[in-house]
């Protein structure tokens, strides 16, 4: 399960860089790539042998634009009931001095003060309403997969959510259960000896600022690929790009679900 978190998707799939498939992608490629690579990861050597998937834009239109409200959130009178509102996401935070990401991306000119931020706002496309938006990607998209071997496995992306990127997993096994929630711990429950176990996640002792976004993953991987490079050892590197090729090419074919309305087969070739 991936939440991506109310006002992100609004920022980025709505108002933002990837929210037209014309100008950039589907929202499975642009924001959910990496958890399907991850599922094929987990499943070893076992290719995907049939996927099908579900989704729409199913909020951010202007059918659903509230009664009375403004074209952009700076003059809306009843901007205080939305949620997805310029003002709370942009606007407050910039009046706390946190100018940082997402504010940063208003301010494309460089200059982060208030001033800016309100001349962006009133003229660029983060202070649009997002019921007028040219959006188009999905904003909730459902992917079931199944294995060489019988295995399954369920994707779930969705806008909707309060957590935001704080991806919910859980394995199911014959011999016991697997769950982990954003950065808590992952727990194991042993069904031989009907015991749960915690296993907390290694943090290294200093990671900079600049690599620290994506929960630290930025840091882990540039550490692996650097440290296999200096060591001549391959055996840091987990994935390669018949792996990243494989896995993109399921997330093509449950997006051609998607739109088909099918269940797609997939041969050895990935097709």
């Amino acid at each position: 399960m991936e939440p991506v978190g109310y006002w992100h998707f609004a920022h980025s799939y709505v108002r933002g860089n990837w929210r037209n498939e014309e100008e950039s992608t589907f929202s499975l490629l642009a924001k959910s790539c990496h958890d399907i690579d991850l599922i094929c990861y987990w499943m070893g050597n076992r290719r995907c042998v049939k996927v099908s998937s579900f989704g729409t834009v199913s909020h951010f239109t202007k059918e659903n634009k509230p009664e009375g409200a403004s074209s952009r959130c700076l003059d809306c009178t009843v901007e205080e009931m939305c949620p997805y509102s310029a003002q709370k996401i942009y606007l407050k935070k910039a009046q706390q001095k946190s100018f940082g990401w997402p504010v940063s991306v208003v301010c494309s000119d460089g200059v982060q003060d208030i001033e800016s931020l309100t001349h962006a706002l009133k003229t660029g496309p983060y202070g649009r309403c997002v019921y007028e938006c040219d959006n188009d990607v999905v904003s909730n998209q459902v992917v079931n997969m199944e294995f060489e071997g019988g295995q399954t496995a369920a994707f779930t992306m969705m806008a909707f959510t309060t957590d935001l990127g704080a991806r919910k997993t859980t394995i199911y096994g014959t011999k016991g259960e697997l769950r982990c929630a954003g950065g808590s711990p992952i727990e194991v429950f042993d069904f031989v000896n009907n015991k749960k176990t915690l296993y907390p996640a290694k943090i290294v002792g200093f990671m900079p600022m600049h690599l620290s976004a994506h929960g630290g993953a930025d840091y882990y991987l540039i550490n692996s690929f650097i440290s296999a490079v200096a060591d001549n050892d391959p055996s840091l590197i987990l994935s390669g790009p018949d792996d990243t090729l494989r896995s993109h090419l399921l997330v093509f074919q449950a997006e051609k679900s998607r739109r088909e309305n099918c269940v797609v087969h997939i041969d050895k070739d990935g097709q």
